[in-house]
């Protein structure tokens, strides 16, 4: 009986450790990757109305990265690492990325000899598709293809998409 007790104790001392941390609000994985709904959001040093406006984002669809929840409120960053508390109804579950390399190749196939269908300049918004290892295909003004997930913002480097 003694040695169950113990076990027990050291079983509840023990850190439980998972895969990924889970928002308490929504039980999503975080970080998690979402964009903005709106033209125009405020990220605000804490999670209310009542705290001062640290940043204002200024473009619909912008990527952003949900690192905390509380409530209605997600916190959130973008690609330099600026942000602050939003609520929820300014961001939407469709996935968009930033383009992060100067001219980058957009290709009709995920390998690099595949041809080119556009160069895309840096900070330009295009829609996520699906992700392989090491490769996303994305939408942007009627153009689709596929870029290394190196010169993109917005997806986790492990993360694969159909």
């Amino acid at each position: 009986m003694r040695r169950a007790v113990v076990l027990s104790a050291i079983l509840l001392m023990a850190p439980i450790t998972s895969a990924k941390e889970l928002g308490d609000v929504t039980n999503l994985p975080l970080p998690r990757y979402v964009s903005m709904k709106a033209e125009e959001g405020y990220a605000r040093r804490g999670p209310s109305q009542g705290h001062r406006i640290d940043w204002i984002f200024k473009h619909r669809h912008t990527p952003l990265r949900i690192t905390g929840e509380y409530e209605h409120w997600r916190r959130v960053e973008d690609v330099d690492g600026q942000g602050g508390w939003m609520h929820f109804r300014l961001l939407s579950g469709v996935r968009t990325v930033l383009i992060t390399d100067d001219a980058a190749a957009l290709k009709r196939r995920g390998y690099e000899d595949s041809q080119i269908v556009a160069k895309l300049e840096k900070g330009v918004i295009g829609f996520l598709k699906e992700c392989a290892q090491q490769w996303c295909k994305i939408s942007v003004d009627g153009k689709r293809g596929w870029l290394p997930k190196s010169q993109i913002w917005g997806v986790g480097a492990d993360e694969i998409r159909n």
